[in-house]
């Protein structure tokens, strides 16, 4: 049987096809191959996605991303500048050099991002 904690950690997959050097999908952590090994600000930066998700329950948590996604795109006609304009990708850049931060993070943290 999985633990929480391993749950809560996420459980990390190796996928060689992934689009993007990191993913978090609950509960798993997706890696690209090129990004291995997976270094403590990736593993974060995803985690902290992971706690997000949490949060909104999964599924509003990608409803509300392409959302935001979209919004940003539109606006701004660039998919890096859109990608980094949703707040959930905010927090995690903003944080994901901090070990500690999942321990005193505020609950909905990605709202004043």
């Amino acid at each position: 049987m999985m633990s929480s904690k391993k749950i809560l950690q996420g459980i990390q997959l190796i996928l060689p096809w992934l689009p993007a050097s990191g993913m978090a999908i609950f509960p798993f952590i997706l890696i690209h191959r090129y990004a291995l090994p997976a270094g403590d600000r990736l593993l974060n930066h995803e985690r902290i996605h992971l706690q997000q998700q949490r949060e909104l329950f999964i599924l509003p948590f990608y409803i509300w991303y392409l959302i935001a996604y979209l919004y940003h795109l539109i606006r701004l006609q660039n998919h890096q500048l859109a990608y980094r304009n949703i707040s959930f990708e905010k927090e995690a850049y903003a944080h994901e050099q901090d070990p500690e931060y999942l321990r005193h993070r505020k609950k909905w943290a990605f709202l004043s991002a």
